[in-house]
């Protein structure tokens, strides 16, 4: 029964376009990210350099995530993602001719003019973030969400998997440019699938309300729900002090001496047990214990962290960086779903937004943590000490956030 209502969801057929035009935008991100993480280590040989990657992402997502759930709430959420996705193809034939026409730039400047490409791509993936979660709600049923969201899950560790291993293996074997291309061609195609997706009427705002009180009311609601705000609070902390991606780099070059293609592949696994979680999942959501689960898995993620950054073995590191995103896969899974059903259809984009900032943000400033700690303590002392952290914020969870601890997602399907 739990196999055929998974199933069903693929009914939908603007769901199907959708969960594949996720599928090649998740590509193209990590396809881009595993290239320009090589591209600023061997341009500048700083750790530092790794992490600002992630700060210039960062700070235009942060700035831009309030204003843009409220714009997800009050314009067509199909066309935000469009617009967005157009300049996120700009930011991709840009880094290709760095590699060509404009690679005086970098002879120049060195990464700098990187890192306005990835301010610029920061801009738009902080407004394509809350349109895309809004939006999915309305393309499938209610007694659907915990499966379009492990769907969801799916598609993107798919991306995530495949790209960084796609992204080094091409970079490896047939070179830079080569491999912005295919980035160019991966971001372009969910472009064109989003315009045969049917738009969907957003819900009527009973009132209209000024910016600043549109605002307002989603972090209210967010701050008053001990549930989703300890569900996001926890996943913030842990991806801000226990990632680990920011510095694969170092790792693969310095540490495991096992070049752009072992980066790849280092770069994968975390989404490959990701994935194998996720698909999972579709058939068999987390939807008894969730509370209690989620601090588990978390406290697990913790650990693969702390042994990651002990590890000189290649062999041991995948197994760590596989077993991480296991982990984090049930964590992401339980997240969307409180998400989805304990959010009202017309504040969708404003808390999905507030999530972008607690949650989408912290993985870029993670790698500026990351860098800024490798940089005092170390490349491994810095993991070390973000797996310590993150076992921690667990335990402080655990104890802060009863209604987290003892939820059951059942209840509310």
């Amino acid at each position: 029964m739990k196999k055929n209502l998974s199933l069903a969801i693929f009914k939908h057929r603007d769901f199907r376009y959708f969960i594949v035009a996720r599928f090649f935008m998740v590509l193209a991100i990590n396809i881009q990210a595993t290239i320009v993480g090589w591209q600023v280590y061997e341009l500048t040989g700083s750790v530092l350099d790794l992490g600002l990657v992630g700060l210039f992402e960062a700070i235009p997502s942060i700035i831009v995530a309030l204003y843009a759930g409220h714009l997800a709430d009050l314009k067509d959420r199909r066309n935000i993602i469009v617009i967005c996705l157009f300049f996120l193809l700009v930011c991709s034939l840009t880094l290709f001719a760095f590699t060509g026409p404009l690679s005086f730039l970098l002879e120049t400047y060195k990464a700098y003019p990187i890192f306005l490409v990835i301010l610029v791509s920061g801009i738009a993936r902080g407004f394509i973030s809350p349109a895309i979660f809004s939006f999915v709600t309305q393309l499938v049923p209610r007694e659907h969400y915990p499966h379009s969201a492990a769907w969801m899950g799916t598609s993107f560790q798919a991306g995530a998997v495949i790209g960084p291993a796609l992204g080094g293996i091409v970079y490896g074997s047939f070179g830079m440019q080569a491999a912005y291309v295919l980035d160019s061609i991966c971001i372009g195609l969910p472009f064109l699938l989003f315009f045969w997706i049917a738009k969907r009427d957003l819900p009527e705002r009973k009132e209209k309300e000024a910016l600043k009180d549109s605002l307002l009311k989603g972090l209210r609601f967010v701050l008053k729900n001990e549930i989703m705000l300890g569900a996001m609070a926890l996943d913030m902390f842990a991806v801000l002090f226990g990632g680990a991606v920011a510095l694969l780099p170092v790792y693969a070059k310095d540490i495991l001496f096992v070049g752009s293609e072992g980066l790849g592949y280092l770069r994968a696994a975390p989404s490959f047990g990701a994935l194998l979680m996720a698909y999972y999942l579709t058939y068999k959501p987390p939807l008894e214990k969730s509370g209690r689960v989620l601090l588990l898995c978390v406290f697990g993620f913790g650990v693969c962290m702390l042994v990651f950054g002990l590890s000189h073995s290649f062999l041991l590191s995948l197994t760590a960086l596989f077993l991480s995103g296991v982990f984090d896969s049930v964590s992401v899974v339980v997240r969307s779903t409180i998400m989805q059903t304990m959010t009202p259809e017309d504040m969708r984009g404003r808390v999905s937004a507030i999530n972008k900032v607690f949650i989408g943000s912290s993985n870029e400033i993670g790698a500026f943590e990351s860098g800024v700690s490798a940089k005092f303590l170390g490349p491994v002392g810095s993991v070390v000490f973000g797996g310590v952290m993150t076992i921690l914020v667990v335990f402080f969870t655990f104890r802060l956030s009863p209604k987290l601890k003892e939820l059951e997602l059942k209840n509310w399907v």
